[in-house]
């Protein structure tokens, strides 16, 4: 949390756009002593945190780190927007749109398929690799234009791929225990593997909306598999 205090700090000073001696100033601390807050070196007292908080117009736990949510409330199922709920979807081009479509539908059976199998600690670590996926896509997107914040994130560009590629293996390891009946300590066993029958006529029969996004996204996937080996 410590360094999710110093990293947000320094985030909201960059977004208004202030340098260091500015916020200082209006903060009522010397130069000196916000810059070790911002580094992490020094710890804030209460009187700090609050007024850190009522100036740059956030919660006390989003600036620590405790909430995602600025205004430091939390968010349920159902107040996550959908992904096309804004109508953004047309990009200019058809590719982005197609690729996200094969993409989104995929995921929906893949979903689907992990509720039938009831098993909490599969969804956790299919659902980790997934986001652990997307944050490095996102982060090679970031590192198109050298000027992005370079405080936005919290594990530094040097290291992020390899570490999240590292987590990404786990996750993949322990989610291959789980469906192969040998789960690692405190990881349930799939009582039902029965019940996970997928053939292409039960996937078309159940999924009719998303069957045929999911045999394209194979068919492309291993396509890209066979050209890279050859």
């Amino acid at each position: 949390m410590k360094n999710d205090f110093a990293r947000i700090l320094t985030l909201l000073r960059k977004e208004r756009n202030i340098s260091q001696k500015t916020a200082a100033a209006e903060l009522g601390v010397s130069q000196s002593l916000l810059s070790h807050y911002e580094k992490g070196i020094r710890e804030c007292g209460l009187d700090f945190l609050l007024a850190a908080a009522e100036y740059y117009g956030v919660s006390c736990d989003y600036i620590l780190g405790r909430s995602a949510d600025k205004t430091g409330s939390t968010i349920s199922v159902n107040e996550i927007p959908e992904p096309d709920s804004m109508g953004k979807e047309n990009t200019g081009s058809i590719m982005p749109v197609l690729n996200k479509k094969l993409i989104a539908n995929s995921l929906n059976i893949v979903f689907d398929l992990l509720d039938k199998a009831d098993n909490d600690d599969l969804i956790d670590e299919v659902s980790a690799y997934l986001m652990l996926s997307v944050y490095k896509v996102f982060r090679i997107i970031y590192e198109i234009n050298e000027k992005n914040q370079d405080s936005f994130f919290n594990v530094n560009k040097y290291s992020c791929f390899e570490y999240a590629g590292a987590v990404m293996a786990l996750c993949e390891g322990n989610a291959k225990a789980i469906v192969s009946g040998m789960p690692q300590r405190n990881m349930e066993k799939i009582h039902r593997p029965y019940d996970i029958s997928i053939t292409t006529e039960s996937l078309a029969q159940n999924y009719p909306l998303f069957s045929s996004s999911l045999m394209n996204l194979i068919k492309n996937a291993e396509y890209r598999i066979k050209e890279e080996i050859k």
